[in-house]
């Protein structure tokens, strides 16, 4: 029986966690815009399904980070790529959208590519940090690559794989709603005494490794500087009574709220933050931070021998130098992590000097329209196959 062939007004959507969730969310929402019989299905999360977009996997169980961590989750990982690969073999949409997610969706991209489905990666993985073979071996399954960084357009095209700089969509979703000081009333906080904000990561190996350590550090802070107040955005699709509630220290005080993270990364002094998309989300709001991160021994044994880059905080990288610090691994302890917060919320020229830095970040990433630019783009391998 021959193959169907590919549905015009049909793509397919995949992300894999929180940020590249929002990011395809607010890239449909821009497709239904210039586009409005466009149908999508795929896997997310909440900001997807909101979006309007069927969804086949639901990404919350999925978002695990590390060699070991995958491991461990094989099963459902393996399910939901062979759910969207039926689905694919079914109803041949005329594009697959990919953001972030790497490996998975690599996987998901050479099963679409054999049958000749459109391929946009969305969201690059980080092939700067990483073997130029990664980069080869990227080209072979995609049709084109849309990057947030302008430095990732030179990677790719040296490599010849189509590729466009489409704009940061941070720069135009990071906003808070209203002033420090308006927010922390809000939020049942003092307006003037010290506030830190507390950003564990969002998937549940994050919250099991980082909380603890944060909890630890919070405790140290509290007993060198008594005022300090506490507060922590729970993330969307984290399940808060399962991997945030055992970790939590009650008589810390911390306000927790949901769906407000550039609200609460606002009115902080200060944030003890996981790696990953929020670092730069706080660059933008030019929030002081100290960076921390953890892995699984051996992920990290493997990873020091594959990593090229020195530093791995988003905010660090695109500023081009390391502007706030970093704790990973064995250098992620209570002591180092409080003593850097203490430093920011008790010396105020640092802080204001890591303010000053921080500013560049908004700078190099240029102007915003990045999920119209991304729509557009997707548009264009849907009407012709092919970037112009």
């Amino acid at each position: 029986m021959p193959s169907p062939e590919p549905s015009h007004d049909h793509v397919m959507v995949v992300a894999g966690e929180a940020s590249g969730d929002l990011h395809a969310a607010n890239m449909v929402r821009a497709l239904r815009r210039l586009r409005p019989e466009l149908r999508f299905s795929g896997m997310g999360g909440g900001a997807l399904r909101d979006a309007g977009v069927e969804i086949l996997v639901d990404s919350t169980r999925l978002a695990v980070v590390g060699l070991v961590e995958v491991l461990a989750h094989y099963g459902d990982i393996r399910r939901a790529l062979n759910t969207l690969k039926h689905s694919i073999e079914r109803e041949r949409p005329r594009l697959l959208v990919l953001v972030d997610y790497v490996e998975f969706n690599l996987r998901l991209a050479r099963f679409a590519k054999g049958k000749g489905v459109k391929v946009l990666f969305y969201v690059s993985p980080q092939v700067w940090a990483w073997r130029a073979r990664r980069v080869r071996r990227i080209g072979q399954v995609i049709d084109a690559m849309a990057v947030l960084f302008p430095f990732e357009e030179a990677v790719y095209r040296e490599h010849g794989i189509p590729v466009r700089y489409v704009g940061n969509p941070l720069v135009d979703e990071v906003r808070a709603s209203a002033d420090c000081y308006t927010l922390r009333r809000g939020f049942g906080l003092k307006e003037t005494d010290p506030v830190v904000g507390i950003l564990p990561g969002s998937r549940r190996g994050e919250l099991r490794r980082h909380l603890p350590l944060i909890m630890e550090s919070a405790r140290l802070l509290r007993s060198r500087i008594p005022r300090v107040q506490f507060i922590m955005p729970i993330a969307p699709g984290v399940d808060v009574d399962r991997d945030v509630m055992p970790h939590l220290d009650e008589g810390l005080g911390i306000v927790q709220v949901s769906g407000r993270t550039y609200d609460a990364m606002h009115a902080s002094d200060a944030l003890m933050i996981a790696s990953g998309t929020a670092t730069l989300e706080a660059g933008l709001l030019r929030v002081p931070m100290a960076i921390l991160y953890r892995v699984a021994p051996l992920t990290a044994f493997i990873l020091k021998r594959l990593i090229l880059i020195r530093d791995i905080g988003l905010a660090n990288i695109v500023a081009g130098e390391r502007v706030v610090h970093e704790f990973v691994q064995e250098a992620a302890t209570p002591e180092a992590i409080a003593g850097e917060i203490e430093r920011l919320l008790t010396d105020n020229d640092y802080a204001r000097q890591v303010r000053e830095r921080l500013g560049i970040i908004r700078e190099k990433l240029g102007e915003g329209g990045g999920s119209e630019n991304v729509a557009r783009m997707a548009l264009e391998l849907i009407d012709t196959g092919k970037l112009d």
